[in-house]
């Protein structure tokens, strides 16, 4: 008999095209007269856009947020929304923004509502990751969960196809390790394995017609549905290792996720029976960590961590890392095997 803990979600939904015009109504659902909305420093446009639509419920705007989610700019957010008396902030954009908006929540309990524009999923998940002093922590607080998520088909339209492809491969990851997470549920595993079929379907259509509406609309359900269940259920071994690269060398997140995803599957295969076996379904092929390995190629995914910076001085550095207060995995997780596995990733060899 299976026993498991499920956690249900607290976070209001609304999925479609054009539903961005309802961000005046949540924000007003929620009782918040002065929204501060928050940008990355090339989303600025989309941020004064979303301003203008909130008219006199707009309080400000915030365009500094960085990728993992500095404590240093979330001090400079936190004292902007303070200055202008903020009573909500709006996040607009990817996983950047995203953690900015948890990160001030996180200080001051401001109700967060999001509009995501990327795959990325961290809108819906509790968990907030920051950076300090070049080390990336992560902490799981059912407060910073966004109180309201706007998806917005229309907004991911211009995402380009190559960020889509990582942005994708990243929301997979979620998905992948829901499927053998420690506390895994039935829902959770569920949600993981239709997010993974929306997103095996979708992710290459995008690729090739990056304008085509029914493509678009499956990929962002696929990546909601596996932040959902990443929400639900734990990390394991792959968010550990992405944390670390992201943290500790400044690589960019989703490409990351996309270079080291095949290598971490190949480790925990062994002992993820169910788990490999609904990847299987999702990506046919001869295993699964070689079928993620060859879908991300015919993306056009990096697969290399040199492509992405990384030096190869800093293999034994993070694999120093990843074992010092690792995530639970379903594969005991020993230095050896992780420089091995980030040896392969570094090259951009096959798992």
């Amino acid at each position: 008999m299976r026993t498991f803990v499920h956690r249900d979600q607290i976070t209001k939904v609304v999925f479609g095209s054009g539903t961005r015009a309802r961000i005046p109504e949540e924000a007003d659902a929620l009782g918040c007269r002065r929204v501060l909305v928050l940008s990355t420093p090339d989303q600025a446009d989309r941020a004064a856009e979303l301003r203008e639509l909130l008219g006199v419920a707009a309080a400000g705007v915030f365009t500094g947020a960085a990728p993992h989610t500095p404590v240093e700019v979330t001090g400079q957010a936190v004292a902007c929304a303070r200055s202008v008396a903020a009573d909500a902030v709006l996040s607009v954009g990817g996983g950047s923004t995203v953690g900015l908006g948890k990160a001030i929540t996180a200080r001051t309990r401001l109700p967060h509502l999001a509009l995501p524009t990327t795959y990325a999923g961290s809108e819906m998940t509790p968990i907030l990751g920051e950076t300090e002093g070049h080390r990336k922590t992560t902490r799981r607080l059912a407060a910073v969960r966004p109180r309201t998520v706007v998806y917005d088909v229309e907004l991911t339209h211009t995402l380009p196809a190559a960020v889509s492809a990582v942005s994708g491969i990243n929301a997979m990851a979620h998905a992948v390790e829901a499927l053998y997470a420690q506390d895994a549920d039935p829902v959770a595993f569920l949600l993981a394995g239709e997010s993974l079929d929306a997103l095996a379907r979708a992710l290459p259509l995008v690729s090739r017609r990056p304008d085509d509406p029914e493509a678009r609309a499956d990929a962002l359900y696929g990546a909601w549905l596996a932040g959902t269940c990443l929400g639900m259920v734990g990390m394991a071994l792959h968010h550990k290792v992405c944390h670390v690269l992201g943290g500790t060398f400044g690589l960019p997140h989703a490409e990351t996720h996309a270079a080291v995803l095949p290598h971490v599957v190949a480790h925990n295969a062994p002992v993820t029976g169910d788990a490999m076996a609904r990847v299987a379904r999702a990506l046919p092929g001869n295993d699964p960590a070689t079928a993620l390995f060859d879908f991300a190629g015919r993306l056009g995914a990096p697969r290399a961590l040199r492509d992405l910076g990384m030096p190869e001085s800093g293999i034994d550095r993070a694999a120093g890392l990843v074992v010092q207060d690792g995530y639970w995995n379903p594969r005991p997780v020993e230095r050896g095997a992780v420089t091995a596995l980030l040896t392969r990733a570094w090259a951009g060899e096959a798992p």
